[in-house]
């Protein structure tokens, strides 16, 4: 990420358990984009960096939930988070996790263009 890059595009969600789905809370390009990462770095928060996956989350309203195209590769990323928070994911398995993730990611975008 360069300074002022007017071409990086942010989103953020959230969950909360019992919730049908995640939630966009905050979405932005360029300063705002930024804004939203250095937030998320200053909170502590993972900031997964997945170019497909922004493109089709950008297409969300604000405050909508995710559409269920996307549920398996959030899903796959929010387990993978919560299993790295608690010490039960060791580094090795962490590249594997983030390729398997990258996969579901790329059946949501194929699945995304077919429809």
């Amino acid at each position: 990420m360069s300074a002022n890059d007017p071409y990086l595009s942010a989103v953020a969600l959230a969950y909360r358990e019992g919730q049908a789905a995640p939630r966009v809370v905050a979405k932005g390009r360029g300063l705002i984009a930024e804004e939203i990462v250095r937030r998320a770095k200053e909170a502590g928060i993972y900031v997964h960096e997945s170019s497909e996956l922004v493109s089709l989350l950008m297409q969300v309203n604000l405050d909508d939930r995710i559409p269920p195209q996307l549920y398996v590769a959030v899903a796959e990323l929010l387990a993978w988070l919560y299993r790295l928070e608690q010490g039960k994911t060791s580094p090795v398995s962490t590249h594997r996790k983030e390729s398997t993730i990258a996969q579901k990611i790329q059946e949501a975008t194929e699945h995304h263009a077919r429809t």
